[in-house]
């Protein structure tokens, strides 16, 4: 029988974290565990005020359907995802943490890393990026000379954008990408990205809302840079959704429902032509594994979250200037630091 644990975190960001749609000082954050003799799989699911998600509700719903999980026979984590999405019906980001906490679990049965299990190779393993959330010039450039990076996400949606890539640019000469977070329109969009690929941009994300489907459509066909889907490609139904608009799709485990339903997202993206990204929603060491792990199916990561925290809640992974490396150890490889347990 299954023991079910969570526990609410609320991890500080060594700097405030602002996007086009606000600013955070601190990252609420469930993480549960599953337990099955002395194993223990863990998962987590980041809660994100625009999703109306908060990790008391997460916490009162794992309450409500405690019995029911934790009579679980975990035989098989894809039959255990079907079993949550039926138990807890559009419930993705704590579908996503029980998920990632059932494979971490079952991999450690079966004795070998998660990536081993799901019949991956350690290899060929894009980089991750390290964002840099709005702010002045002065303070953006700060936090990029803070942290020597060899590929930088930054953060934009403001009327200073070109202005404020210049002032990075005149500090490194290492590559970009930009997330718009849905904060520019078709004319802008149209404008910038030409003075953005000039600039050493390499991809655009999310540049329009997720409601402008015909616009992302006519963006796509003269962009002179990649765009990526990113609030338009939350789950598995929106893949095929954004071809038309986009050349590649950031997926959120958290979004989609965890590591099962984004195996299938990876496999429909690639059979349509797009490429894939992994993208990071402030996980901790948790999460971040759980991003690690599919790192051989995917084109571009986002796995920085470890990075923007002050504080971490696990060990397990190690950043090498730009490189994700994990423990190696039977499911996820991580450990838990239960002296940070729920405050």
């Amino acid at each position: 029988m299954l023991h079910l644990e969570h526990f609410h975190f609320e991890l500080a960001f060594e700097y405030p974290f602002t996007t086009h749609k606000g600013t955070k000082t601190a990252q609420p954050s469930l993480l549960v565990s599953l337990g099955l003799g002395p194993l223990k799989g863990y998962g987590e699911a980041p809660a994100i005020s625009y999703y109306n998600v908060t990790v008391p509700e997460m916490q009162a719903l794992l309450e409500e359907k405690r019995g029911m999980i934790e009579r679980y026979a975990l035989t098989d984590p894809h039959r255990f995802w079907h079993f949550l999405h039926h138990l807890i019906p559009g419930q993705h980001f704590l579908t996503a943490a029980l998920d990632i906490a059932g494979w971490d679990l079952f991999a450690q049965l079966r004795r070998q890393p998660l990536y081993h299990l799901l019949g991956l190779k350690w290899e060929n393993l894009p980089m991750t990026d390290y964002t840099i959330g709005m702010g002045s010039r002065e303070e953006m450039v700060q936090k990029m000379k803070a942290h020597p990076w060899p590929i930088y996400k930054v953060k934009m949606g403001t009327a200073s954008d070109i202005d404020m890539i210049r002032a990075l640019r005149a500090n490194t000469d290492v590559p970009f990408r930009v997330d718009a977070n849905e904060g520019w329109t078709f004319e802008e969009a149209k404008e910038l990205i030409p003075e953005l690929q000039k600039l050493g941009v390499t991809l655009v994300e999310q540049p329009l809302g997720r409601k402008e489907r015909d616009a992302m459509k006519e963006l796509k066909k003269i962009s002179t840079l990649p765009v990526y889907a990113d609030e338009s490609c939350q789950t598995e139904g929106d893949v095929s959704k954004c071809l038309d608009g986009f050349h590649g799709i950031n997926i959120k485990l958290t979004k989609c429902g965890g590591i099962t339903p984004a195996m299938r997202m990876i496999t429909e993206a690639k059979k349509l032509g797009m490429k894939v990204m992994i993208g990071s929603m402030n996980e901790s060491t948790i999460g971040s594994a759980a991003i690690a792990h599919l790192s051989p199916l995917l084109d571009e990561m986002d796995a920085d979250g470890p990075l923007l925290l002050k504080e971490d809640i696990a060990e397990g992974l190690t950043y090498d200037h730009g490189k994700v490396q994990i423990s190696n150890v039977p499911g996820l490889g991580v450990k838990f630091w239960r002296e940070k347990r729920e405050k």
